[in-house]
């Protein structure tokens, strides 16, 4: 028996599992979905294309793959026209992205160095732990119940790290770990990145990244008069991939003259700090969950992770609290502050909002958290 194809609403929903739960698996498990189906749905959407042949190399424009091709022939069998289908090769265009973002760095104004007047602990870090904000949703109370956009988001964040800050001791060092899908959407046209499905939006993409942008110089201004050294990290996530480049290169290449600011520059999706006996790793968790994720840290960071006593990973993604712990590491999944767009809603996925402030020392490891949920915030 011929099986039926899959509808557009059943291909979306079945990325948007996987991709929301890490695994088949686990959407498996959540969605109620007998796993053999869900496996043979996810393989369907996901069958492997061939590579393209020589010929049709000069054809394909930079930052396309092949997706297939469609052949007229004439009476005798011989080829006269040939349509040659492409869609987005996302790592190329993540080069392009990156080389294009490595170019604009001398045009951007070097922000200027400031004295610390401050009175630091020098035996403390504190992580100020932000994941999967999503600027650039827009959320309907009639759905969601509460009514969100481009404009509250800045707002309300700033206002988060203003009340963040005051409530953080003075700790020499300040991560800024933004963790992961800052940006909900990561181009011209408001989908995700790899399985582009349709995402509830409010804004135009110049705007939303000029905002996000705006917000995050407020904030480092804020933590620069807290803390006597401030270490940003920005990473990838799953919404936001390719900006994630040109916000590490931009922020990099901004405070490049002030030596109380470094960026990480790192391009995996892989970052690491090292405090005295404390590492500690960040993850979006787009790529590896929290169960193997604790090897890709001590693998990639050997020597690090060797030099110290205590090791921390954090983590997001999936907009919830949960934390493991194994012979290495504390994993911790963090959750996040956003309200809940429409598909988390309507899937009836129910998280406490918050996010908040770690603090460790350079001999004891983690010493002290806060954590500062939305009522808490000036409104």
């Amino acid at each position: 028996m011929k099986i039926p194809p899959l509808s557009e609403e059943i291909k979306q929903q079945t990325i948007e599992a996987v991709e929301k739960y890490g695994s088949i698996a686990e959407a498996a498990r959540q969605t109620g979905i007998n796993y053999n189906t869900l496996k043979s749905r996810y393989g369907i959407i996901n069958k492997k294309k061939e590579s393209t042949p020589e010929h049709l190399e000069p054809l394909i424009p930079d930052g396309q793959k092949l997706r297939g091709t469609s052949t007229l022939y004439d009476e005798f069998g011989n080829p006269k026209l040939q349509w040659v289908k492409t869609n987005e090769d996302l790592d190329r265009t993540l080069e392009i992205i990156k080389e294009a973002a490595d170019a604009l760095k001398e045009d951007i104004p070097k922000e200027t160095p400031t004295a610390y007047e401050g009175q630091s602990n020098a035996d403390l870090l504190s992580t100020y732990i932000l994941t999967d904000y999503h600027i650039g949703q827009m959320s309907w109370a009639g759905e969601t119940g509460e009514d969100w956009d481009t404009d509250k988001s800045v707002d309300f964040l700033v206002k988060w790290f203003a009340k963040a800050i005051t409530s953080a001791p003075d700790s020499e060092v300040a991560i800024l770990c933004q963790l992961g899908d800052f940006l909900h959407y990561d181009g011209m046209d408001s989908v995700t990145p790899t399985s582009k499905h349709l995402l509830d939006t409010d804004s135009r993409y110049a705007r939303m990244v000029n905002m996000a942008i705006k917000a995050i110089r407020r904030i480092i201004a804020m933590l620069l008069k807290k803390h006597k050294h401030v270490h940003i990290i920005m990473a990838e996530g799953n919404h936001d991939m390719a900006s994630s480049i040109w916000l590490r290169a931009l922020f990099s290449d901004k405070y490049e003259n002030e030596p109380r600011i470094t960026v990480d520059n790192t391009h995996l999706p892989y970052y690491a700090y090292e405090w005295g006996k404390t590492s500690i790793y960040f993850h979006h968790g787009h790529k590896r969950k929290m169960d193997g994720v604790s090897k890709v840290f001590a693998s990639m960071y050997r020597e690090m992770f060797g030099r110290t006593t205590y090791s921390y990973a954090h983590m997001g993604h999936y907009h919830h609290v949960a934390s493991k712990e194994d012979g290495m590491m504390i994993v911790e999944q963090h959750p996040t502050m956003a309200v809940k767009d429409a598909y988390s809603a309507r899937g009836g996925y129910v998280a406490n909002r918050g996010a908040g402030v770690i603090t460790y020392s350079k001999i004891h490891g983690e010493v002290s958290r806060i954590i500062v949920r939305p009522e808490m915030v000036s409104k």
